[in-house]
């Protein structure tokens, strides 16, 4: 088995690829939180660009790359998928495991697949500003880059806990142009209250999440940008998936079980959605996304309507949730650290089509450890919950005596975490 799959350029997709148009049956829709009628478009307007709303509530199967961010994807893309043969001889498995590698991108992580989107959109639309929210960095830094490109400032509200646990994240924004709070902060009310109330205040996405939007809103040539959890954020990962699909077919393999950590949803639906539709057709694969026990949004949340904030500036979305005020505890995986969960991946959940599980901070990053030791590769402490399923995986398979194939989405590498792996030696 070789290692690397080819990466041709003519792998690299023409198109998005829209999950919604294959779903017999589509999520509730997201809800006007002062009416509770469903959300008209024209209703986002003061948030998000026309183009990114018009891609939002797209029924397509495909949506056209443009050719201004194609040229700038064909900088890191088509990404690697590898062949973890290193992984699989150490585990003495008969499984065959494959892992697509995000982390090549120009900030280390899959994040820019959307960024890039979304801040051309601004810019053709004359934004001046694009503010947003960042947990662990990787969102936060993408989105600093696509607009350092396309000629858009950019303000970031980064969760405090991650702030402090990664400097290296806010110095990679900062290098690109970005100007970057601490959240909560004293900049708006949203983070007031909670500054207000504790200046040390750990943070959580809901709360950035609040901020980046009430500044959005109160100036016209400002708007927000998210890095997860709307149809149209996972729509523009789906090349991920779309290029892994081809490079499978040339390394003569097809996957069996699919796999990616989920905060928000986005790199995980990026992987997974292109095979789900072979799964809607009928073909078996099991589809697991893993969060951590710290913040278990699908495994411990309810599914039903809530803000995607903190504050309740954002619409009403149908999705799991532990609650608009849940504030997790710091664990290293901010990214993960997420109250909601993608509408789409829970929809796919409560269909039985897409499965969830948990682990603690410490098995997941006894997980990436030995990952790194064979695949010489760091992963993200947000990857490393997909690591951790993958050697259960294939160990299940070792003690089965099954032969199968697994791929699993590396998002992103962890080489700006490696503090967090020397506070988390053994």
């Amino acid at each position: 088995m070789e290692r690397y799959a080819s990466r041709k350029m003519d792998y690299l997709p023409a198109n998005f690829y829209n999950l919604k148009a294959d779903l017999k049956e589509l999520p509730p829709p997201p809800l006007n939180p002062m009416t509770r009628e469903p959300l008209k478009p024209e209703e986002l307007e003061p948030v998000f660009p026309k183009g990114f709303i018009e891609q939002e509530i797209s029924l397509e199967r495909t949506i056209p790359i443009p050719q201004e961010v194609r040229e700038v994807y064909a900088l890191y893309r088509p990404t690697p998928l590898i062949y973890a043969q290193n992984l699989v001889k150490e585990l003495s498995t008969p499984a065959k495991i494959f892992y697509k590698y995000e982390g090549v991108s120009p900030t280390g992580s899959h994040k820019s697949n959307t960024a890039l989107m979304q801040a051309y959109l601004a810019a053709k639309e004359g934004v001046e500003t694009l503010t947003t929210e960042t947990g662990a960095g990787q969102w936060g830094s993408a989105l600093a880059h696509a607009g350092a490109i396309f000629g858009i400032k950019v303000k970031v509200f980064m969760v405090r806990a991650s702030y402090r646990q990664k400097p290296g994240r806010r110095i990679m924004m900062e290098l690109f142009g970005a100007e970057v709070a601490e959240s909560p902060s004293p900049l708006t009310q949203s983070g007031f209250r909670f500054y207000q109330e504790n200046p040390n205040h750990p943070g959580s996405l809901g709360i950035a999440i609040s901020e980046a939007v009430e500044l959005a809103v109160k100036n016209s040539k400002t708007k927000y940008s998210l890095g997860s959890v709307l149809d149209s954020v996972l729509m523009h990962q789906s090349i991920i998936g779309l290029e892994a699909e081809i490079q499978m077919k040339e390394a003569g393999a097809f996957p069996d079980v699919v796999v990616g950590c989920v905060g928000g949803g986005s790199n995980f639906a990026g992987l997974a959605f292109p095979f789900i539709r072979h799964r809607l057709e009928g073909q078996k694969i099991v589809f697991i996304a893993v969060e951590p026990e710290a913040c278990p949004s699908i495994t411990k949340g309810e599914l039903r309507y809530d803000h995607g904030d903190t504050a309740g500036l954002t619409p009403l979305l149908y999705m799991h949730t532990l609650g608009m005020n849940f504030v997790p505890p710091p664990i290293h995986a901010g990214g993960l650290r997420y109250h909601g969960m993608a509408p789409l991946v829970s929809h796919l959940v409560s269909k039985g089509i897409i499965e969830a599980r948990t682990y603690s901070q410490e098995k997941v990053f006894e997980a990436a450890r030995f990952f790194f030791k064979t695949e010489g590769i760091l992963p993200a402490p947000e990857s490393s919950h997909a690591v951790a399923a993958v050697i259960d995986e294939a160990i299940k398979a070792r003690e089965e005596g099954k032969e199968k194939v697994i791929l699993f989405n590396l998002s992103g590498h962890g080489f700006l975490d490696i503090a967090a792996f020397d506070h988390n030696r053994c």
